[in-house]
């Protein structure tokens, strides 16, 4: 899912998500995730201002509920405004999909890439 902000901003959101095997889930729940988080992705404006891009991995760990319980940092882009907001996204949705077999993790790449 790509985004475009005044012409020259792309944030890309791969839909490709990865649970781990403790939290195994369908793949169409995964997706439903990703691109729940993926519709709230903006770009920094200081991040856009300084010229960064990149790729983050976040880790969203999701209650039985669908309530966000928290996020971690798996792979970091190399610019730490991308990656406080990659890490803050997930909570800004709100709820997401209730995970059909229980609590559930799901690693996110979360791409931020100037036009």
């Amino acid at each position: 899912m790509f985004k475009k902000y005044a012409g020259k901003v792309m944030v890309a959101a791969i839909v490709a998500a990865v649970a781990t095997p403790a939290f195994a889930q369908p793949a169409a729940w995964q997706q439903a995730v990703a691109r729940a988080i993926a519709s709230k992705q903006t770009y920094p404006r200081a991040a856009q201002m300084r010229g960064d891009e990149g790729t983050v991995k976040v880790k969203v760990y999701v209650s039985a509920t669908g309530a966000v319980e928290k996020t971690e940092l798996v792979a970091p882009s190399g610019s730490s405004v991308l990656d406080r907001e990659a890490l803050a996204l997930p909570t800004k949705v709100g709820t997401l999909p209730a995970p059909p077999g229980g609590a559930a993790a799901v690693v996110l790449p979360l791409t931020y890439k100037l036009m």
